[in-house]
């Protein structure tokens, strides 16, 4: 099981935040991920809180025969075609694409952690994980999804995005 965590705050190329998510998933195809399952689309407060604007956030299943390292290489080659540009940490961006977890790999590099750091701490991961792969536990914690979300800060706000 491979899970790949989709979010924006800014316009695009694409249009708008949900946009933008929407055409990264079309685009993992090229990079050999098959989308198996995509969750809701959620609007999320940025993580810490500031005045930035509200994040499009969701998570793709996907399916691949590429290595942990292969995938995120293919996120980032998505990430740089739809001109993302990397300057501070939690700051604003048109595409944001992280490999939550490939299959039950536990590493922790100067490349490459999976599970995901933080993830278990993020409404913004839990919620839509949910959507697509409730029964999922976490390789390190021993945590199902649920469990997880009970620990969440209750100050991280998450809505399900209504759109047409």
């Amino acid at each position: 099981m491979i899970l790949v965590a989709v979010g924006a705050n800014l316009d695009s190329m694409y249009g708008s935040p949900l946009n933008a998510c929407q055409q990264a998933v079309r685009l993992l195809a090229d990079e050999k991920m098959e989308v198996l399952s995509l969750s809701r689309w959620y609007e999320t407060a940025p993580v810490p809180m500031s005045d930035q604007p509200w994040y499009v956030n969701g998570v793709a299943l996907v399916q691949s025969s590429l290595s942990a390292e292969e995938c995120l290489s293919g996120l980032h080659r998505i990430e740089d075609r739809m001109g993302r540009v990397r300057t501070v940490v939690n700051a604003p961006r048109v595409i944001d694409l992280d490999l939550l977890a490939h299959g039950g790999d536990v590493r922790e590099n100067a490349s490459l952690s999976l599970p995901h750091p933080r993830l278990q701490e993020r409404a913004f991961v839990l919620y839509p994980l949910r959507d697509v792969a409730p029964d999922w536990v976490h390789p390190r914690l021993g945590l199902s999804v649920d469990q997880m979300m009970v620990s969440l800060p209750p100050d991280q706000q998450i809505r399900p995005l209504l759109h047409d």
